[in-house]
Formats: structure tokens, C-alpha cells, sequence
């Protein structure tokens, strides 16, 4: 009786094994899909007033749609007076 629990026991151990050795197998085989950005590259410049842009109706839509937008390398604002300025070096605002 206690020869057939250690057989049984051995064989469990062995399933458990390999059963992670068959796990492991798996897991390098699988490969990770990436969606990747699902805003397309001209509709992110569209949503994102951040990026800089040379398009000057972009910058308009951005600037009506989101108050900010980087033109040029100059990041431009809407005030609470709808009037259009932008920051000097020193911080102080440059109205349009």
C-alpha cells in the first residue's frame, strides 16, 4: 500500500512538471499584438492642441476647440475676453 501512495505521489509530481514546462512553452510562443494608436497620425495632430503645427487653419480649429494651440513653436491662447496672445520669454502676455 505505501509502495502504490509513493507511485502515485511521483506521478503527480512529474504531471506538475510538466504540465509548468508545457506552460512556460506556451507563453514564449504567444505573441503580443499592439494596436498601436487607434487616432490616426493626421487626426492626432487634430486632437492634440500641444503638437506643433505649420497649418494655420489647424491652429484656428484647435484654437476654438480647445483654447491653446502650438503654432510655430509659439503656444498660443484664447483669453476670456476671445482675444488671442501668447507668452513672452519673461511671462508676460503678447496679444495678437
Amino acid at each position: 500500500m505505501s509502495n502504490l501512495f509513493v507511485v502515485i505521489i511521483c506521478v503527480f509530481l512529474i504531471f506538475i512538471f510538466l504540465l509548468l514546462i508545457y506552460k512556460k512553452s506556451i507563453n514564449r510562443s504567444i505573441k503580443k499584438i499592439s494596436f498601436g494608436s487607434l487616432i490616426t497620425a493626421e487626426k492626432e495632430e487634430e486632437y492634440n492642441p500641444d503638437t506643433n503645427t505649420k497649418n494655420w487653419d489647424l491652429h484656428k480649429n484647435r484654437l476654438i476647440k480647445f483654447g491653446r494651440s502650438q503654432y510655430k513653436g509659439l503656444t498660443f491662447f484664447v483669453s476670456s475676453e476671445d482675444r488671442i496672445y501668447y507668452l513672452s520669454k519673461e511671462g508676460n502676455k503678447v496679444y495678437c
